[in-house]
This record gives C-alpha cells, structure tokens and sequence, in this order.
C-alpha cells in the first residue's frame, strides 16, 4: 500500500510540473496552472522579483470573478469566513485590490505558490452561489449542522503530507472512546476536479495521521445530484461520501 501511494504522489508532483507553464508579462511572470475554475479555465497567478524574495498574486480573479457573479463579499459574516479562509493558508487579500497575494522567499517558493493556489481554490469553492438566490453558503449550512447537532470539531486544521505540501481541511472531530479521528471536508460543487484533488490531499495526508483516521467528504447536493463518479471515486479511496441530503445517516459515527 504504502508504495502505491507513493507511486501516486510521484505521478502528481509530475502532473504539476508538466502541466506549468510560464510567460513574460512586462516585470511579471505568468504562470498557468493545471488547476481549474468554475468555468474550466486554467487558474493563473503572477509572480514578481520583491524585498528578500517574490510576491505572489491572483491579480485580483478570484474575488472580481465571484462579484461578478453575484456573490458580493459585503457582509460581515462573510468577511469573516473569507479571511478565517485565507490565515488558514497564510494568504492576505489586499483591500485596495482585491487581490490574494502571499510573499515568498527562495527556499519556500514552492510552498507558497500552492498554497495560494490552494487557496484560490478554496475561496472560489466556499463562495460557489449555483444561483444569486441561494441565501446561504454550503459552509455555513455545515457549520449550522455539526452546531445544532452538537458534533464537537476543529475548525480549519492544516496537515503537511509526504510530499511536504500543506493540505488545510475543513473540519476534524478529534478521537473518542468509539470512534478514531474523523476528517471533514465540505465540497460545495462536487465534480471530477474537486474529487481528484481531495482524493490528493488525503493520500498524501493520510500516512502522517493515526493509522485509523477516517475521511468524510460532505457533498452539496441541494441544487444538483452528486455524480455518481465522483462517489465511486471516493470510495475506491476510503472517503466515505456523504451527500448533504443524507448527512444524517453519519451523525452516529460524527457525534459519538
């Protein structure tokens, strides 16, 4: 088992490199992504020569791309979720802007330049509206839920993989007398993207946590179903799929 998965952490830190590639922008330089968008679209984020290092950003995409679409970032409460979502990668977003910029140093160039990808993503994925008149966001509905169920849990835990990538996940429900350590992450769009890369984050993740460690994978299904690939795919992984419609046929093994 363990040389499969190392086989497959290989094969993605492959993936990432082939996949890269870099353009000259005036005193910038562009650099396109493997990773997706909502729109299919390559993610790019542009990094530039800065005091003792590189500042790396998104130019602003993410967040102009979600107000365009109707989802304003102009309350409060998700303000907060935004800026709680990006300390967890070591992100900042420039007010000025909009833009999520992170600084980088030589030897940490690598790390930095994921987690600002990762948090890209993550920012992109939390605020996912499927249309301007959903009220609320999937992540708070998880949150309302595990609260009102009385589900003990920690908020937004980072875990550093064999592959020395830091993987933020959402939620994790420490060990009790009956259960292990459970792992929760909420999928508000679930596709073939957002699978692939949580099926990553937990191979890489899961040989560094106690070996009984179990991942849940919360799937919002309030506006579409959940493609049926995308369930096979996390349970050929051990990621115990769970739609947002069924949550409460696991609130035994959350809760205990």
């Amino acid at each position: 088992m363990k040389d499969e998965i190392q086989q497959l952490t290989d094969r993605y830190v492959r993936w990432l490199q082939d996949r890269t590639t870099l353009r000259e922008v005036q005193d910038w330089v562009e650099i396109t992504t493997p990773y997706l968008d909502r729109h299919n679209d390559h993610l790019q984020i542009y990094a530039q020569k800065a005091d003792h290092g590189f500042l790396l950003t998104d130019d602003g995409y993410i967040v102009d791309d979600l107000e365009m679409q109707g989802c304003k970032l102009d309350s409060p409460k998700r303000e907060a979720l935004l800026k709680q979502t990006l300390n967890g990668f070591g992100v900042t977003l420039q007010r000025s802007s909009r833009a999520l910029e992170v600084k980088a140093s030589i030897e940490n160039f690598p790390a930095k330049k994921h987690a600002l990808i990762q948090a890209m993503l993550a920012v992109n994925d939390l605020f996912y509206l499927a249309s301007p008149s959903v009220a609320s966001f999937f992540m708070e509905d998880v949150i309302t839920w595990l609260d009102e169920r009385d589900i003990r849990y920690t908020r937004q835990v980072k875990f550093t993989g064999t592959s020395g990538y830091d993987h933020l996940f959402d939620f994790v429900i420490p060990k009790s007398r009956s259960q292990p350590e459970r792992v929760l992450q909420a999928i508000s769009k679930a596709n073939k993207d957002s699978a692939q890369r949580l099926v990553f984050e937990w191979l890489d993740t899961r040989d560094v946590r106690p070996g009984n460690s179990k991942m849940y994978a919360l799937l919002n299904d309030t506006e579409q179903s959940v493609p049926q690939g995308v369930r096979e795919a996390f349970s050929n992984y051990e990621i115990e799929p769970v739609a947002w419609s069924e949550r409460d046929e696991v609130l035994s093994q959350l809760a205990a």
